[in-house]
């Protein structure tokens, strides 16, 4: 089969999969709330004050819902629940739903108040004022509510929701101005239980279908991706010397070389000509933690990983490793990366020698248990170190929570840009730092993702280049050896 057809295969495969895991997931959260509902419950909004200074406060002017359709449904849509208690206790409030349009004509030139939208934490309702120079007549006394509640203390509304347009309304039982009330809304359908069920069925059936094509691409993709003749690389020693590598080889080979005419302006708008390559590295991740998972079992079962799935997930590495070189975690080169999971002749390149075998025991604890002490680190490089700050928003005072931040390796490739941008010169210092911190991650990356059984060393690979495996290792390794 051609390489086009296990693309097609792998797209196909990843859109079903990522569809059917997103239904399931649906339809597990909706029986969840259909259990949640058995027992008679409500799924309700927190009790919150509103407070205007008009005639009546009403729900937003919503689209028709059920435009078109008879007024009485062969089935229970859901049913609305409301409960209102005025902020004074010496007064009657009043709550109701009807037909927008008898809404419109009762509240005709009558000064009230339209709920737009809640914002929480913190807590804002954003209004809406109407003008109006007469006055509202008594709501209790209209005949066209379709369900209401009136008279001191809470009280509480509940209305089976039925198609058309309708409209919530708020008012002091007496028609008076100014209403302050703490409300409420819940809602509980029956349509939930079996909503959930078809949106399991269908999750299940696009994942069965999609995540056997997403494999089969991806190991149609994989299949020759190795090194000539799939020889694992390996480094020279002379007969009777004891290996360099117990100090310096390491079976990722992470290269990248620094552009020495990088442009001093073009990293200002690499994050949007890198769009396609985050949007396609999304679905090519996706991709990356399922075929990750079969050769989890594959290394149980068998000891070995997959071959084809192990060039194929180092081909997505490699994808990663040249947008990050080329945007933000290095910014070493202007030149665009190219589409593709072989290896190519970009500035930067990333091989790790596959394994003739791996330890079946490890599989179980080396992506979480082991990993602890670099995630640790790596998340001390990469995690965002935030600051807050507080803002008043508009008249009303309401005081709002605002953060953001930098990571250590962003804050270092933005000052090496910073210092490209006026100088015209990439601090190769700098530079040098960059590429050991991107080659300590990529480590950890290929270790927690079952690639390798060797564990990451702790330490930093300053350079373009790995370390050379030939050097003879350090003179403290040499003077504690046999």
């Amino acid at each position: 089969m051609k390489k086009p057809a296990h693309i097609v295969m792998l797209v196909v495969g990843i859109f079903l999969s990522v569809f059917g895991f997103t239904l399931a997931a649906a339809g597990a959260a909706a029986t969840w709330l259909a259990a949640v509902q058995d027992n008679g419950a409500f799924f309700t909004s927190p009790t919150e004050r509103y407070t205007v200074s008009s005639y009546a406060l009403v729900s937003p002017q919503l689209d028709a819902v059920g435009e078109g359709t008879p007024q009485r449904l062969p089935f229970d849509v859901g049913t609305l629940r409301l409960r209102a208690t005025a902020a004074d206790p010496g007064r009657d409030i009043f709550i109701g739903i009807a037909p927008q349009n008898e809404v419109e004509s009762y509240l005709a030139g009558v000064h009230h108040t339209e709920l737009q939208e809640v914002k929480f934490q913190p807590f804002r309702p954003v209004y809406r004022n109407v003008p109006g120079s007469s006055s509202a007549k008594p709501p209790g006394a209209q005949q066209f509510w379709a369900a209401s509640a009136t008279g001191p203390g809470e009280q509480e509304l509940t209305w089976n929701i039925a198609a058309g347009n309708w409209t919530v309304v708020v008012m002091n039982a007496d028609a008076s101005t100014g209403v302050s009330a703490d409300l409420q809304a819940g809602f509980r359908s029956e349509l939930i239980k079996p909503a959930a069920t078809g949106l399991l069925l269908a999750g299940i059936l696009a994942i069965v279908v999609g995540v056997p094509l997403l494999v089969a691409g991806a190991v149609g993709l994989g299949r020759g991706g190795g090194p000539s003749g799939s020889i694992p690389h390996q480094v020279p020693v002379a007969a009777g010397q004891r290996p360099a590598t117990t100090t310096l080889y390491h079976p990722l080979h992470l290269t990248g070389h620094l552009d020495p005419a990088v442009s001093r302006w073009m990293w200002l708008v690499k994050w949007f000509l890198a769009i396609p390559h985050f949007f396609l590295l999304f679905f090519l991740w996706f991709a990356f933690a399922v075929t990750s998972i079969m050769a989890w079992f594959a290394i149980l079962f068998t000891g070995r990983y997959p071959q084809s799935l192990f060039h194929f997930n180092v081909g997505v590495l490699r994808w990663s490793w040249r947008v990050a070189f080329y945007s933000y975690a290095v910014g070493g080169t202007d030149r665009y990366p190219p589409f593709t999971l072989a290896r190519t002749d970009y500035p930067a390149g990333l091989e790790v020698d596959y394994p003739q075998r791996l330890s079946r025991g490890l599989v179980l604890v080396k992506s979480w248990l082991l990993l602890i002490p670099h995630l640790l680190i790596v998340g001390a490089f990469t995690g965002t170190a935030t600051w807050a700050w507080r803002t008043q928003d508009g008249p009303s005072g309401v005081v709002n929570d605002r953060g953001g931040g930098l990571s250590l390796l962003a804050l270092l490739v933005l000052i090496a840009l910073v210092i490209l941008l006026f100088t015209g010169s990439y601090p190769r210092p700098l530079f040098a730092f960059i590429m050991g911190i991107n080659r300590w991650v990529y480590r950890v990356m290929v270790y927690g993702a079952l690639l390798r059984d060797e564990y990451p060393p702790f330490r930093l690979d300053l350079g373009a280049s790995d370390p050379d495996p030939t050097e003879p290792p350090p003179l403290t390794e040499r003077i504690n050896e046999p």
